[in-house]
């Protein structure tokens, strides 16, 4: 695997998947199942919105978020693990989806 530099630090892509995978299981145990979690988190963005918002939309402004923040901290390692996080969390709502 080849290595990638951030800042001052050397980090292995991998690390950071591996790393993703550790978050989204953590997270799982406090929020239960992804799919159910960001429907819930979408009803709500919804209503503030006044416009439908679906579980994978909620995965993609979340990773726009972390974006957003790396901006001011390109090498804050843990915006870019949660970025691979919510990647994962997105594609995992789209499988899930009803209409899928």
């Amino acid at each position: 695997m080849r290595d990638m530099w951030l800042g001052d630090s050397r980090v292995r892509i991998v690390d950071i998947l591996d790393e993703a995978k550790n978050a989204v299981a953590d997270r799982g145990k406090n929020y239960g199942n992804v799919y159910i979690n960001h429907e819930r988190i979408a009803a709500q963005w919804s209503i503030t919105l006044g416009t439908e918002v679906t579980a994978e939309q909620v995965a993609m402004m979340m990773v726009q978020v972390k974006l957003a923040r790396l901006m001011e901290t390109p090498d804050h390692m843990d915006s870019w693990v949660d970025i691979a996080g919510y990647a994962w969390t997105g594609g995992k709502c789209v499988q899930e989806a009803p209409d899928n």
